[in-house]
């Protein structure tokens, strides 16, 4: 192997070694059956657990290898190690939950681990082609995960409906592939910088086309306005640990692959997405918060949480300044984790073996179930923004890059649609605490559920002791894609 091949092999050790595991455990699968996944499953979380250490101890100096087609940097390295941490959550969440349903499907872990795969190469990608490989093997994968409980009609319904719409979102993603290529005569990020560049002033309108199917293509996969279409149904309809993976970790991916492409092959056509980003991120904040205030069902207003939540990183990205995406990285960071642990109390709510799933079946959780209520509470009270708790910082810091950047409108129009959503989180702890109890919920035996849970509450709790060491580290990470 000579020195470019074997250089190139070491850049993307942690995904060769992540995509060998899944290949070696699918063969052990097919033969052993869904009686191996018990095992698969042990041993996907530690492939992912080694995988993280693999990207620690890699060297972040910035590298292009595969002749451009992907690059390892500090950003890279930090939303990898993200994404790493948001698999093993979902992953730890689902075993139990799977047992419990009889959802007894030995695909389930390795499904998760090729979408790991593609969300890894979608933070490094410095191509087009690549960027549209590398999101079609996550996207495939989570079109199965979304119909993997085949007995279930609205699990069925979801994932026909998450495949269709993303098939359309593919389409709009070639095509404006398609066109950035026919204009600028490459799909090389570099080049696609510099030929813009030349056309400084004179920039082909067929490019700037381009790139607005290329955004709608991404705004479909992070659920941004106006395709947010497909996110409540999906989540409601999808099997809660299926809701809870797509909720904690593809958005990290797809954010990071969007902060990228905006920041380096089309940094020069600022002016022209910024309109776009900025329509994305205001109507996002604002169906977020006010279609989620008519929600009862706890998987669809979470849904819109999301929708909204998004629109907030969205600002980060509309700044265009390194401070702004270290703000996108430390918020989308305190989202996953949230989120995480929301899902995790989610899952543990039962009721006559039956999963609890509107808002109104809270009712009077303070007192059958302490230990989940105050959890929750803490969870509510940070996605709504209230210090010292880590959801406050990474709004801060969101809000603090767009009066920097002078985007003032989009600042208050976010202050505003936070202290909306504001209302749905605190309705929910209003129904825990204060509403007329409900029959009691049946007791959790899941420990995985409670080690989640008690992980996420753990870092927004002491997340006010180190908030600027951590923005320093996101600062450093955004600070290398403008090398």
């Amino acid at each position: 192997m000579n020195e470019w091949s074997w250089s190139a092999a070491q850049a993307v050790t942690p995904e060769i070694f992540l995509a060998v595991s899944g290949m070696l455990l699918l063969v052990l699968g097919a033969f052993r059956g869904n009686s191996s996944l018990g095992f698969i499953t042990a041993a996907v979380t530690a492939a992912f657990g080694v995988t993280i250490a693999l990207v620690a101890k890699a060297d972040w100096t910035l590298t292009s290898v595969f002749g451009g087609m992907l690059v390892v940097d500090e950003f890279s390295a930090w939303m990898k190690i993200t994404i790493l941490g948001g698999l093993i959550a979902s992953l730890v969440l689902s075993y139990d939950w799977l047992k419990e349903n009889s959802v007894v499907r030995f695909e389930f872990p390795l499904l998760m681990l090729f979408s790991g795969v593609g969300m890894m190469f979608m933070v490094s990608v410095t191509n087009l082609m690549s960027l549209y490989v590398s999101l079609e093997l996550s996207s495939l994968c989570l079109y199965v995960l979304a119909a993997i409980r085949r007995d279930s009609v609205q699990s069925g319904e979801a994932g026909i409906k998450y495949f269709i719409l993303g098939a359309l979102s593919s389409g709009l993603l070639l095509f404006g592939i398609s066109l950035v290529y026919g204009y600028t005569g490459s799909v090389d990020y570099d080049t696609i910088s510099r030929t813009l560049l030349a056309h400084q002033g004179d920039v082909p309108v067929g490019a700037v086309l381009g790139l607005v199917f290329i955004l709608a293509g991404i705004a479909f996969k992070i659920s941004a306005v106006p395709f947010h279409m497909w996110t409540p149904d999906v989540y409601q309809g999808a099997p809660t640990p299926v809701t809870a993976f797509f909720a904690i970790v593809p958005k990290v991916a797809a954010i990071a692959m969007m902060i990228r492409l905006l920041a380096q092959p089309f940094d020069s056509l600022m002016t022209d997405w910024s309109q776009i980003v900025a329509f994305m991120c205001v109507a996002s904040m604002l169906w977020g918060a006010f279609a989620g205030l008519a929600q009862e069902n706890i998987k669809r207003l979470l849904a819109y949480s999301s929708i909204g939540n998004m629109g907030y990183a969205l600002i980060g990205i509309l700044a265009g300044i390194p401070e702004g995406h270290a703000a996108v990285i430390i918020y989308i960071t305190i989202y996953m984790i949230m989120t995480a642990g929301t899902f995790a109390l989610l899952m543990a709510l039962k009721r006559n073996g039956e999963a609890i799933e509107n808002i109104s079946d809270l009712a009077g959780l303070s007192k059958s179930s302490p230990f989940i209520a105050y959890s929750m509470a803490a969870l509510m009270f940070s996605m709504s923004g209230i210090p010292p708790l880590a959801g406050f910082f990474s709004k801060l810091f969101i809000f603090q890059a767009a009066v920097e950047a002078e985007h003032y409108t989009v600042a208050i129009i976010g202050v505003l649609a936070s202290v909306v959503a504001s209302y749905y989180y605190l309705r929910i702890i209003k129904v825990m605490f204060f509403d007329e109890a409900a029959a009691g919920v049946d007791k959790d035996a899941s420990w995985s559920r409670r080690y989640v849970a008690l992980a996420s509450i753990a870092f927004i709790l002491l997340f006010c002791f180190f908030p600027m060491s951590l923005l320093s580290q996101a600062q450093t990470a955004a600070g290398s894609l403008f090398r």
